[in-house]
């Protein structure tokens, strides 16, 4: 069973930097793609961050290259999300996603729980 542990939320201040980590089980972590999507309050969900299987190729939203960085750990089956320079409007739940091939674009599946992330000014 395809388990997502999401940690690493809080509430920070704006131009702070946090680093959420997701940790996968029951599956094997080193074949999939992973990413990372969130939900603000009253908003859909948007994606976020894609990695693929090797880690070598990574992908991120336009409007938040910059302040954005995802790595991964097949060794640990560990993905993780650094955001730096945070802002009121990053203020969301951030959720760890699994992709259903190697390349981090198309279906993915996510986690309910997800890691809260507020950001005050």
């Amino acid at each position: 069973q395809v388990q997502l542990v999401e940690s690493g939320g809080g509430s920070v201040q704006a131009g702070e930097s946090v680093r959420l980590s997701c940790a996968a089980s029951g599956f094997i972590f080193s074949d999939y793609a992973m990413g990372w999507v969130r939900q603000a309050p009253g908003k859909e969900v948007e994606w976020v961050s894609g990695i693929n299987s090797g880690g070598d190729r990574k992908t991120y939203q336009d409007s938040l290259k910059g302040r954005l960085s995802i790595d991964r750990d097949n060794a640990k089956n560990m993905v993780y999300l650094q955001l730096s320079n945070l802002r009121p409007e990053d203020t969301a739940v951030y959720y760890c996603t699994k992709y259903t091939g190697n390349l981090a674009f198309g279906s993915f599946t996510r986690n309910e729980k997800g890691t809260q992330v507020t950001v005050s000014s």
